[in-house]
């Protein structure tokens, strides 16, 4: 029977899971490593039992290593078929899952310094898995892709043309989030789903995509994952003069990216933490501001996504604080009835899923990258399989057979 495996490596954690081919996809178990560093906490759920322990992991090769001995028991007597990876770039040139070769690989290693917090982690992931499974496929799914149908108007920067040809554009990030909404909203929701949709997906790493018939038309994170709202640590907008102030006054590269990556955002504006759930059980007024800041930027930026739409027909919150912070979702809407946007008070506290009180739905919808990333690792490992025609989809019996 086959195994196939995800792993999703983010700016402080990384998220894995475990599937099987059961009449469909079965997901077996599913966990992450959070908090990377000193208090990393490995927690792994198989099917309701869950599990969580601290775990040796001061950095990703760490992490790893905990995840596949926590999912040991899980493989036992079973080949792993297929290991499907989150690679957050792809750039213009990987559109669609793809088979992770090694010189794919160099190509992708390429775009670390558009991705400093996650192309590198994404990457040694591969690395690993290779060692560990060195008989299964590993399939790349970018968050890059689900934007790439943007027009050049919403990709664009204002710079002499001959830097959009470059690649100097915005690429757009959180695009597995985005397509599993997408799909999932073409599932439940079908009336809605051809609509004008602004999606926030909120956590540590945040943004906002404005859909139109489930496709990106805009997105507010751009060239690099900097942009747009702030994040645990990392600025978001921000002036380009003020970069250029810094660098007058000497700063360098490496304390730049360390400043803007690392030590913004939620922790530089609270100096108290970057994990929301900190500021919002805490009393310091600074870290009352960060989150005010935050959920300001959200509400300016869901105008600007419904101005990319020329309106706005239903709004989804997704991520751990788009699906699990009442406070945040409330304080960003405050002021939208303009848009037909309205909180449902009680069931918002409750997080359920749906909690708009006014004529444009709200939705709180909870995210699956790895499920996403599984269904193309499927199908590349079934494509690949001796006998496939080149261009058509995996039929049953194919799928069947990897059972």
């Amino acid at each position: 029977m086959s195994v196939f495996l995800t792993l999703n490596a983010g700016s402080s954690s990384i998220k894995f899971s475990a599937y099987r081919l059961n009449g469909g996809l079965s997901l077996q178990a599913r966990g992450q490593v959070a908090a990377i560093g000193a208090e990393a906490i490995l927690t792994i759920d198989r099917q309701g039992r869950k599990e969580s322990r601290g775990v040796r992991a001061p950095d990703y090769q760490g992490a790893l290593a905990s995840i596949l001995g926590a999912l040991e028991p899980d493989l036992q007597g079973r080949a792993v078929a297929g290991v499907g990876h989150r690679i957050v770039h792809g750039g213009d040139w990987f559109v669609k899952p793809t088979v992770l070769t090694g010189d794919v690989v160099e190509r992708l290693a390429d775009l670390e310094p558009l991705a400093p917090l996650h192309q590198p982690q994404n990457l040694r992931g591969v690395e690993a898995a290779r060692r560990a499974f060195p008989g299964a496929l590993q399939v790349g799914c970018f968050d890059t892709s689900f934007h790439q149908g943007q027009e050049r108007i919403n990709r664009a920067f204002a710079l002499p043309r001959r830097f959009y040809d470059a690649g100097v554009k915005r690429y757009g990030f959180h695009g597995l989030s985005y397509q599993y909404i997408s799909q999932t909203l073409r599932r439940d929701r079908p009336g809605l789903a051809d609509g004008r949709i602004v999606v926030a997906h909120l956590g540590n790493g945040a943004s906002m995509c404005a859909m139109r018939g489930g496709a990106s038309v805009a997105t507010t994170m751009g060239f690099s994952a900097l942009e747009g709202l702030p994040m645990g640590t990392r600025c978001g907008q921000i002036d380009p003069g003020v970069i250029l102030y810094f660098i007058d006054k000497g700063m360098s590269h490496t304390e730049l990216t360390t400043l803007l990556y690392q030590e913004s955002g939620l922790s530089g504006l609270s100096g108290v933490s970057n994990d929301m759930r900190t500021l919002l059980a805490s009393d310091a007024p600074e870290a009352r501001e960060a989150v005010d800041y935050f959920a300001y930027r959200i509400r300016c930026e869901i105008g600007r996504m419904a101005a990319a739409l020329g309106g706005i027909d239903g709004l989804v919150f997704c991520g751990g604080i788009g699906e699990r912070a009442p406070a945040v979702r409330r304080q960003a809407i405050e002021g939208l009835g303009f848009l037909g946007l309205a909180v449902d008070a009680a069931a918002n506290e409750r997080n359920a899923a749906t909690i708009g009180a006014g004529p444009v739905p709200i939705f709180v919808t909870p995210t699956d990258e790895e499920r996403v990333i599984a269904e193309a690792t499927v199908a590349l490992v079934a494509e690949s399989a001796p006998g496939h025609a080149p261009g058509r989809a995996p039929d049953a019996a194919r799928l069947e057979s990897l059972r």
